[in-house]
């Protein structure tokens, strides 16, 4: 077996688990909650049931009790909208924070001598 089947191996369990995972407390709090919005107060169908999602109010995917305390049910704009505050109140997400390492190499700043011919060999 390749490294690489291993690793696919790896993440495609791991994505099914997620998937799992989800089905089971979306499920739940479908049964639990009226099928609107909790932010905007827009009301679902089973049409249009799919742009619903389950939030979770700590951000702990993991944390799912059974009587749904953790769980808001948000459309997919108020979900993203609410995970970019979040973002934003961190430190990151608007633009102009930084974390992590910042490149220093330029790997074309002598491109022009190259191609020019000026750089030698």
């Amino acid at each position: 077996m390749k490294p690489t089947d291993k690793l696919d191996r790896i993440v495609l369990d791991a994505r099914r688990a997620a998937e799992r995972r989800e089905q089971s407390y979306r499920e739940q709090a479908l049964k639990l909650y009226p099928w609107i919005c909790g932010r905007c107060a827009r009301e679902f169908t089973r049409a249009n049931l799919r742009e619903l999602t389950v939030h979770h109010r700590d951000h702990n995917h993991d944390n799912n009790p059974p009587d749904g305390s953790n769980w808001e049910l948000l459309c997919l704009y108020c979900h993203d909208n609410e995970h970019q505050r979040r973002l934003e109140a961190t430190g990151g997400g608007d633009g102009t924070t930084v974390s992590g390492n910042v490149a220093t190499h330029s790997p074309f700043a002598n491109l022009k001598d190259l191609l020019d011919g000026k750089g030698g060999k």
